[in-house]
């Protein structure tokens, strides 16, 4: 899995995914792009990656797409419609983008540097908006009192938890 950060400046929504969609269709890599507001860490990202692939070598698979399933899990969520709220939306925004090949026998850079090639090169991986994501995972007081660990083991474990729900 390669992570690539920037800032996108997105016009159209559906033509910036549909962009990455052909990046990934030409080079057989399952490219999926973040809103980084919501992304706590790179373990976050590769959790769900993780996840996706699983439920894909299972069968198990909530959608039919890779990314839309790695989005899935990065959100904890069944509904595309809700997990899409972690997605690229309009306007410039800070992105953090997977670009992954599941068979391992590829070569993962140049689908990378072609994600590059959209953003504005910048650091963006953990410069989460804490409050966004507590909201977005529905993380309280009371339930980060509770724990040992920090905000970012916490969705680490709603990621973990949507193969639980089914």
């Amino acid at each position: 899995m390669e992570v690539v950060e920037g800032t996108a400046t997105v016009a159209d929504v559906d033509e910036f995914v549909e962009r990455l969609g052909a990046i990934g269709d030409e080079y057989g890599v399952a490219v999926q792009a973040f809103d980084a507001r919501y992304v706590v860490d790179r373990a976050h990202l590769e959790r769900a990656v993780e996840l996706a692939d699983r439920a894909f070598e299972r069968g198990e698979g909530i959608a039919r797409d890779r990314a839309v399933e790695i989005l899935l899990y990065a959100a904890g969520r069944r509904q595309i419609n809700r997990a899409l709220a972690m997605g690229v939306g309009e306007g410039e925004s800070a992105v953090v983008a997977v670009v992954h090949d599941p068979t391992g026998n590829g070569d993962e850079g140049a689908p990378a540097t072609a994600v590059a090639e959209l953003l504005e090169p910048d650091e963006t991986l953990g410069q989460y908006d804490e409050a966004l994501v507590r909201e977005f995972f529905e993380i309280g007081d009371t339930e980060l009192d509770a724990t040992s660990g920090d905000l970012a083991d916490l969705v680490r474990e709603r990621v973990a938890l949507l193969t639980v729900e089914r």
